[in-house]
């Protein structure tokens, strides 16, 4: 039976599942392979310290989120795959309040980093 996202645990559970999906996508997975290469271990906690953070209110990520995707080859066919995925791992794990509020600033995000990388590839 399905649960909410609760615990740094269902963090871990969210984003291994999330990052495994990722690292087989035909879209996806080049691009994050050829960034993260061999520190997926790194990336991983990383992660797990930005959903704590965001989701659980528990502050354990310091950092800029989009300095690092900036200046990626990235398109709306990237975010729209990366929303499909996360949401599809989410909603295959997790169910209520805290789940849906994983979906909804994964969408928020998306947007703003789609805004942003368009206006910085232009300078």
């Amino acid at each position: 039976m399905k649960t909410d996202i609760q615990s740094i645990d269902d963090i871990k559970l969210l984003v291994d599942t999330f990052y495994g999906e990722i690292r087989k996508d035909p879209i996806l997975s080049p691009i994050f392979n050829n960034v993260i290469q061999d520190q997926w271990p790194k990336h991983l906690e990383k992660m797990y310290r930005f959903w704590e953070t965001v989701l659980l209110e528990n502050h354990t990520y310091f950092g800029s989120p989009f300095a690092p995707h900036a200046k990626l080859p990235v398109s709306k066919e990237h975010f729209d795959r990366w929303k499909l995925l996360l949401f599809t791992t989410v909603d295959s794990l997790f169910i209520g309040k805290k789940a849906s509020e994983a979906k909804w600033r994964a969408e928020k995000m998306a947007e703003m980093f789609q805004h942003k990388i368009a206006y910085f590839s232009k300078l």
